[in-house]
């Protein structure tokens, strides 16, 4: 037998003073993450290269990304001005609110459109990475989803800027951070994020069913959604056509779903592209048998996500961990599944994961991580290889097997920690236990303690 086997310091001391050691080699590291400067100096150098971009005084390869807002948007303008939304434009695809960012640059009038929407997304960005560094400061955060959430944003390249994705990003993510201390709040910011792009509805995956927050939250959600549904339908015709224009939406190459078709058409499939409700879309014998097999995908899903809901709500209290966790998997999975993924919708995905790796209790830092990666491949694929894309080349495919395999594997680590986070073998309060992970319901399990023999 050793000394460290009959000496139980000795065997601590080891340890203790590598502990003691580590921070001295990473103060520097950990100083730079939790520095607000350091941030805002990271955050205004990508910006600055992405309005490069966006004002073309840097060009990438592949299509403009920036058209969709000189043209589509600006049309739709015209047309809301009008006074009434796009009925004849099958491109129009958003719930009424989303009239809100594409008039918004009306507010500037002394800069054309697109200068002014760029401008409007840039302050946007900025207010949100305002909240996550405010959110980092508080009890049990950091400052971590600051920092994905620069990158993330930096990582898609122009389309950022290009769309009005990224303010509802920020709406789903000041809604997640309110949900604790100011319900009525939270509910509100998910109503209107919903009325913007629909999927914040999924932000109430994890909600707290029970307790006076909870129906504070959800009385607020649904009454804002109501009052803001009714406004839009009074105030302008057309109000609601997107869910005819969203239903008949087809099988875009960017999708999961689409890898089988691009293979169909290495061995002979006679389907081809086409633009089609505003996106490329394939078109030919068997896309519709695609497309509903991506429904039925997105389906499962759903029942997965019904499943844990109904299965995780016996066993008590849901924390605010465990709200953002479910959030950021509900709309992981819904993404993935899509029918469409959009280059946009990575967007939805980098607000929601650098939420949970803002805090510190979140099981899902792995699949937020590996969301940022997705982000990248997703620039190389558009617009730097959109073309390769569109004709089924080996480099396209394989950009979209790498960029939609980032999502699958993070769709199905995310469903696992989940599960894992709220079962009911989760382990209880560490007690100086090594490996020991944190009870989501101390007050339960302490009373176990006190009561057991």
């Amino acid at each position: 037998m050793t000394s460290t086997d009959s000496d139980p310091g000795a065997s601590e001391a080891t340890p203790r003073c590598a502990a003691a050691a580590r921070p001295a080699r990473t103060t520097w590291a950990a100083r730079l993450s939790r520095s607000a400067a350091a941030a805002w100096a990271a955050w205004a150098a990508t910006r600055a290269l992405l309005l490069l971009y966006v004002f073309q005084v840097l060009v990438l390869p592949g299509p403009d990304v920036t058209t969709d807002v000189s043209g589509i948007y600006q049309g739709w303008a015209d047309v809301l001005r009008s006074g009434t939304f796009p009925l004849d434009d099958v491109t129009w695809q958003y719930p009424p609110a989303a009239a809100l960012p594409v008039l918004a640059p009306g507010l500037l009038p002394f800069l054309p459109y697109a200068t002014a929407f760029f401008v409007l997304v840039l302050a946007v960005d900025a207010a949100a990475l305002a909240l996550f560094l405010r959110a980092g400061r508080a009890p049990g955060h950091r400052r971590t989803g600051a920092w994905a959430w620069i990158a993330g944003v930096a990582l898609l390249g122009p389309t950022s800027y290009a769309r009005y994705d990224l303010m509802v990003a920020a709406v789903a993510a000041a809604a997640l951070f309110a949900a604790t201390r100011r319900p009525r709040t939270a509910g509100a910011l998910v109503a209107c994020g919903a009325l913007l792009k629909v999927w914040p509805v999924l932000l109430l995956a994890g909600a707290p069913l029970r307790g006076r927050r909870a129906r504070a939250l959800w009385w607020s959600a649904a009454g804002w959604a109501a009052a803001l549904t009714l406004t839009a339908v009074v105030a302008a015709p057309g109000a609601l056509s997107f869910v005819t224009f969203q239903r008949d939406r087809g099988t875009e190459v960017e999708s999961l779903g689409a890898l089988v078709l691009h293979l169909a058409r290495h061995a002979g499939w006679p389907g081809e592209v086409q633009l089609h409700y505003g996106s490329l879309e394939f078109l030919g014998p068997g896309v519709p048998l695609v497309s509903v097999l991506s429904l039925a995908l997105t389906g499962a899903a759903f029942a997965w996500l019904l499943h844990w809901r109904l299965r995780a709500g016996t066993l008590g209290e849901l924390g605010p961990a465990t709200h953002c966790d479910a959030a950021f998997t509900a709309v992981l999975l819904f993404t993935t599944t899509s029918r469409v993924i959009s280059p946009q919708y990575l967007l939805w995905l980098v607000g929601l994961a650098a939420v949970c790796l803002t805090v510190r209790a979140s099981r899902q830092v792995l699949p937020a991580v590996l969301v940022l990666p997705a982000a990248g491949v997703t620039l190389l694929e558009f617009p730097v290889g959109f073309a390769d894309v569109v004709a089924s080349d080996a480099r396209g495919i394989a950009l979209l097997v790498l960029r939609n395999g980032l999502l699958v594997a993070a769709s199905l680590l995310a469903c696992r920690r989940l599960r894992a986070a709220t079962g009911r073998d989760r382990v209880a309060e560490p007690t100086g236990v090594p490996g020991a992970r944190p009870s989501l319901n101390p007050a339960r399990d302490a009373h176990r303690r006190a009561t057991s023999p």
